[in-house]
């Protein structure tokens, strides 16, 4: 496991961040997901030592209607609980907008992760170079070696979308 994974801040947020964090879960759950639209799912998966369910929403880096494929990243790298439950469990279920989808994940390899976030970077360059910052802690330049450096630490995940009954 990469110990440097993740943000730079370091820990995964507690107290009021954490409270604030989670306010968009009460938005799916009053059937409002379409204000969020295809930028944010909210995923549901279970505890890997619980067997609890649990919910987590997650910003959308690439979804592709045509091949039912979303990506996702984990901000807080390898030690997000949501990131290990997946692992260990990679059967999930999605809420996408006001649809609702039965999901396989998978993590993808820097290579594929490289891609993504290059795609992403052209469609959203604004949040883009706001995520390399608080990932590297530097300004984004455009170059392949930042690409494959912030592949490298942020753990990107392939949800393959089948839809639900």
């Amino acid at each position: 496991m990469n110990q440097n994974a993740g943000t730079i801040r370091g820990h995964a947020p507690c107290g009021l961040l954490r409270l604030f964090l989670r306010c968009p879960i009460l938005v799916y759950r009053l059937r409002l997901g379409w204000i969020l639209g295809h930028r944010f799912l909210l995923l549901t998966h279970t505890g890997r030592v619980s067997g609890l369910t649990r919910h987590t929403v997650l910003e959308v880096v690439s979804y592709k209607r045509s091949e039912q494929r979303c990506v996702i990243a984990s901000g807080w790298g390898e030690k997000a609980q949501w990131f290990r439950n997946i692992l260990a469990n990679p059967s999930v279920e999605v809420t996408l907008a006001t649809r609702n989808y039965q999901a396989s994940a998978r993590r993808l390899d820097t290579r594929e992760a490289e891609h993504e976030l290059r795609d992403y970077a052209s469609r959203h360059s604004w949040s883009f170079r706001q995520l390399h910052r608080s990932m590297l802690g530097a300004s984004f330049h455009g170059l392949d070696q930042e690409f494959h450096q912030l592949a490298v630490q942020l753990p990107l995940v392939e949800l393959q979308l089948t839809p639900a009954c």
